[in-house]
């Protein structure tokens, strides 16, 4: 006679987070980014993966990234590039959101932290207003 099966729980990485847990995350990082796709061009990739870089070319003759964020094996990645090109908005990000950057303009999460969320969207909008000074909008 054949057995019940039981529901698994979704498997947890190192964090002990699963993957729902991420994804709430991601869909947290990914609101911060929505208000910016009129202006940029969603970069079309993978569900894991939500991305936004320039309509026009930049100095290479190719688009530039603008923002991402990507769901990772035990965390979930938010990638602002204005960060990497401009040294005064790197000395903005605070030492609680610091502790989470990952080499020059990426931060990494485990779980929704709201303070830090408003503090990515904001530098976002700074990261945006650079963009356009540069003229890469």
């Amino acid at each position: 006679m054949p057995t019940a099966k039981k529901k698994r729980k979704p498997a947890a990485g190192k964090t002990g987070k699963t993957s729902a847990d991420f994804q709430a995350v991601f869909a947290s990082l990914k609101k911060i980014l929505k208000p910016y796709e009129k202006q940029f061009r969603v970069v079309p990739y993978r569900p894991e993966f939500y991305g936004l870089q320039t309509r026009r070319s930049g100095p290479k003759g190719k688009p530039v990234w603008f923002a991402g964020v990507r769901m990772e094996k035990n965390y979930v990645s938010y990638h602002l590039v204005p960060i990497y090109m401009n040294p005064a908005l790197k000395r903005r990000v605070s030492p609680e959101l610091r502790k989470r950057m990952q080499g020059k303009a990426c931060f990494n999460f485990a779980e929704i932290n709201s303070a830090l969320f408003r503090e990515l969207r904001a530098l976002t909008a700074a990261g945006a207003d650079c963009y356009r000074k540069r003229k890469f909008l």
